[in-house]
């Protein structure tokens, strides 16, 4: 058999909701999963897109629960029937310097290769060593193999692994996720570049896949993602982590010549629609042989049901503000709704699922009370009091496993965009900001505070005018900002100024004349 045979999944985020009595199961049961179909499929690896942890730094809970797994269904005795043709010194960054299944003292199974997110990208500790992601920790005990991790912020080159079985070769490049922005300049720049195979090393026998991790164009401005249009046209199928919406079809790209795969994330981890039910969570089995593809998508079972709803107090006539029973009324609509939402939910669950898995074995997780549904209600009460909204949900929570955030209160309102891409309320007042944030907590919209970003208050507050930098710029000081809060990297402002101020003496050290380096500081 010369066909290889991948299972794909991203943004596995284990360890979300760890400390959450009902939650704390549901990204290690959707992992086991994964897991669980490559052995059944007789996968010849695994491809992860990215986010295998949702922490920068995760537990020992978690990194225990996780190296479990791992050892479980990935060590064995099962022949791997891929060969790796090209220097692996390139591409894995550790000691071994090869892949985990061909250590002599160590038999795995199942292989598995992957990429860094986001959350679990390499940070240092105190400004010392090298930078390490908590893949580096799996990949130094040898239960997966780490890819795409860039030498230079700088200048980026990716070289792929070249994989054969038999007659069917593939190349697969991997970039670990980067700042958008800054991956978009580099792009722009000619900075990023790939290492393309000659003819000599008969390249058009090659299936080209490209793992990413960042924002895709949706909506989120020029500079703000990756565009379609940046990836080489001779790539065959861009596996695309970051993007939480799955989309379990095959999608053409802007420029034609490629297809993308966006398998979405394995666990909820916001209360969003492209999260819920409505787009059922899935991984993918892709089949390639020779130069021909074809990709399953396989529908998790293991994913808490998710149902997601608004509503528009305007839209019952019978319902008058200034009616004094209208808050028992609006409480009667809302409950009935939030009921309707549980019941669905509960259906969902009992819906037959693909038929072609058959685990063996006993799986140590599963998901932890499933009747107990995530539920996300969208209320806009313009024109009406807010209620109680903590009160009102209290009633459920026994009944679901979001009961604190069952609701969403919103009211119609002018929205303009922020740089940033996030929304910004206009609101009328002397002291814009203040307002905006009154405005905002009043509401109870609590899903456009994240999207007020640390680097646009850094910027905001710096084109004031009131605050300025000599040194630091701006982008550097939101980085470690968000490093420090984000990332809980104790000593990345200390860093920063450190490495700053290193740089400018050695620089005032060289600049004998004092002119031209002090205009570029």
């Amino acid at each position: 058999d010369e066909t290889i045979r991948i299972i794909v999944a991203t943004d596995n985020h284990l360890g979300f909701c760890e400390r959450d009595p009902v939650r704390c199961d549901d990204s290690f049961a959707a992992f086991e999963e994964v897991l669980q179909t490559a052995k059944s499929k007789s996968a010849d690896f695994i491809l992860l897109a990215g986010d295998m942890f949702h922490e920068n730094k995760p537990s020992r809970k978690t990194l225990h629960s996780t190296i479990e797994l791992l050892r479980k269904y990935c060590l064995g005795d099962d022949p791997v029937f891929i060969e790796i043709l090209n220097d692996q010194r390139e591409i894995f960054k550790n000691s071994f310097g090869r892949a985990n299944y061909e250590d002599p003292y160590q038999s795995i199974a199942l292989p598995i290769f992957s990429i860094h997110g986001n959350h679990d990208d390499p940070s240092r500790e105190g400004g010392l060593g090298d930078a390490l992601a908590a893949l580096d920790l799996l990949s130094a005990n040898n239960l997966i193999n780490y890819f795409g991790k860039a030498d230079s912020v700088e200048d980026i080159e990716i070289t792929p692994i070249l994989i054969s079985k038999g007659s069917t070769n593939v190349a697969i490049y991997g970039l670990g996720a980067m700042r958008d922005e800054r991956l978009n300049r580099m792009w722009n720049m000619k900075k990023v570049r790939f290492v393309r195979l000659t003819m000599e090393q008969r390249r058009d026998d090659f299936f080209n896949i490209f793992l990413i991790h960042q924002n895709r164009d949706l909506g989120r401005g020029t500079k703000n993602c990756i565009h379609e249009s940046m990836i080489p046209e001779w790539m065959d199928l861009v596996i695309w982590g970051n993007e939480h919406e799955c989309q379990p079809q095959l999608t053409e790209s802007l420029v034609g010549t490629y297809r993308i795969l966006q398998p979405g994330s394995s666990v909820a981890c916001s209360l969003s629609i492209t999260e819920s039910s409505q787009f059922p969570k899935h991984m993918a089995f892709v089949e390639i042989k020779e130069k021909k593809f074809r990709m399953k998508p396989i529908r998790f079972s293991q994913v808490r049901q998710f149902i997601y709803g608004d509503i528009c107090l305007q839209d019952y006539e019978f319902l008058q503000p200034n009616n004094p029973n209208v808050e028992n009324q609006i409480k009667d609509i809302l409950t009935t709704r939030v009921n309707e939402m549980i019941v669905e939910g509960r259906n969902n669950n009992q819906e037959p699922l693909d038929a072609n898995r058959r685990f063996e074995g006993i799986t140590k997780y599963r998901i932890r009370d499933p009747q107990k549904v995530l539920i996300r209600l969208k209320v806009d009460h313009a024109g009406f009091a807010a209620l109680n909204f903590p009160r009102f949900t209290a009633q459920f929570a026994t009944e679901v496993a979001n009961a604190p955030s069952i609701i969403l209160p919103t009211k119609k309102r002018k929205e303009l965009l922020r740089a940033g891409g996030g929304r910004r309320v206009d609101v009328q007042g002397e002291h814009g900001d203040e307002d905006l944030m009154k405005q905002i907590l009043a509401d109870g919209a609590e899903d456009d505070i994240p999207k007020i970003r640390i680097e646009d208050l850094v910027n905001e507050t710096l084109a004031s005018g009131k605050h300025s930098l000599s040194l630091l710029t701006e982008s550097e000081v939101a980085q470690a900002l968000d490093d420090f809060i984000v990332k809980k990297e104790l000593y990345a402002i200390e860093d920063l100024v450190t490495e700053t101020l290193e740089r400018t003496q050695a620089l005032l050290k060289n600049d004998k004349a004092g002119s031209s380096e002090r205009e570029a500081i």
